[in-house]
């Protein structure tokens, strides 16, 4: 028999963000961040709470300067008056020692603080200054996401592997000894911290690169050598389909091996575009695996020469959208709902074996078949459509079968 790979989940931390557990097993939890001016009140709440109600369950903030540390306690009262419940993490490069200990408000307001080791400051200072931040999440009891990144790294730190490595009987290349550099400062760092007084469940550790398989090797060994809570990101993913690829690609392979708390898909959005799409690649990337559900989904056939008709693609994508539109009102009134299949398919070779498998699924006529549309329900026959209504019946199909299903949250197997 063949059978699935058990995906575990390794670490052992457990981080608490806003009453939010993250690590130790749990489910992984989706993050995005805003790329508006922090300092801008109403935009970035805005986008805050697009970004909140997208499915975001971490939302990341840049607090780079004064105005943008005074407005990161304005955005939260607007989001606690509005009862939106999302964690904010602040993102700090070169002065957060600064604004965390001129503005308190900013450090009670902040649920999690990004300090990225190659930004704390440069020389004697920069020890002392990851040394303030760290103080600061100890005394506001904050957890801390010790993140690395390729572009930024600790050059004394890389300089000395280089030079190790250049004396070596066998040396490694360049990207390899640029690696190991990341996995070591953020493992130094998460160290570092402890010896602060920062309790272990309180770190999270990432490794930013933007080439997939530099992402797969650096977290392998973050997971082999620690036991720190692990945020999943592929820095500079890209734009459009080739950003929403390396992001799967990356991220889906060391999820399917258990790595990974946190994750984000850092997609560069068009023009005055939204941000929402990197909320949705990480929900339907952990979606596919198996790992979380967060709303129905339709699978559909490609089309092909036997399916010269649009009907089955338009109908797919009409269930789709009816899904995604109802999913607000849904998700409270029909709990379970989020795990739905539905499939539309477009003629006879693998339609009703494709319905059966599926929650509910339709098979559409293809070239040169009987007009008529088989329906399957919990992988039985039930019904046969005919005419020029077949989606409006399937979708009110769809909707009775939901209703039946999953109003008493009960799924169909008790």
């Amino acid at each position: 028999m063949v059978s699935l790979p058990e995906i575990k989940r390794h670490r052992t931390h457990k981080v608490n963000v806003r009453g939010m557990a993250v690590g130790g097993g749990l489910p992984v939890v989706v993050q995005s961040m805003t790329n508006t001016d922090t300092a801008d009140v109403q935009k970035s709440y805005q986008q805050i709470k697009e970004l909140f109600l997208a499915g975001s369950e971490i939302v990341r903030v840049t607090v780079n300067n004064d105005d943008a540390a005074k407005a990161v306690p304005k955005i939260r009262e607007l989001l606690d008056r509005d009862r939106l419940s999302v964690p904010l993490a602040g993102c700090f490069h070169y002065n957060g020692h600064k604004l965390l200990t001129d503005y308190p408000d900013l450090a009670r307001s902040l649920d999690k603080y990004r300090i990225n080791p190659g930004n704390v400051g440069f020389g004697q200072k920069r020890d002392r200054q990851f040394e303030v931040m760290i103080e600061k999440a100890i005394e506001y009891q904050k957890p801390v996401r010790i993140g690395v990144n390729w572009g930024s790294l600790d050059q004394d730190m890389l300089a000395e592997l280089m030079d190790k490595n250049g004396q070596s009987a066998n040396p490694a290349s360049a990207d390899e000894v640029m690696r190991e550099a990341l996995v070591q400062s953020a493992i130094t760092s998460a160290e570092k911290a402890e010896k602060i007084g920062l309790p272990a469940d309180c770190i999270i550790l990432s490794a930013k690169v933007s080439r997939a398989q530099d992402l797969i090797a650096v977290y392998r060994e973050l997971a082999r050598r620690s036991s720190y809570a692990l945020h999943l990101g592929l820095t500079e993913a890209g734009m459009g389909s080739k950003g929403i690829v390396a992001t799967a690609v990356a991220e889906g392979i060391l999820l399917q091996e258990g790595i990974g708390d946190t994750i984000r898909a850092s997609l560069t959005p068009e023009p005055g575009g939204s941000r929402v799409q990197e909320v949705k690649v990480c929900q339907e990337l952990l979606q596919v695996l198996g790992l979380r559900s967060f709303a129905p989904q339709v699978s559909a056939c490609p089309g092909c020469g036997r399916t010269t008709s649009t009907v089955f693609q338009e109908l797919a994508g009409s269930i789709q959208k009816f899904l995604d539109t109802q999913m607000p009102v849904w998700k409270a009134k029909y709990p379970g709902v989020e795990t739905l299949n539905v499939a539309v398919m477009g003629c006879i070779v693998n339609g009703p074996g494709e319905s059966k498998h599926a929650d509910i699924g339709i098979s559409l006529p293809g070239t040169g078949e009987s007009p008529v549309a088989p329906v399957f329900i919990d992988g039985k026959k039930a019904h046969t459509l005919r005419g020029d209504n077949i989606a409006q019946e399937f979708q009110a199909l769809v909707t009775e079968y939901i209703e039946a299903r999953f109003a008493t949250g009960k799924d169909r197997a008790a």
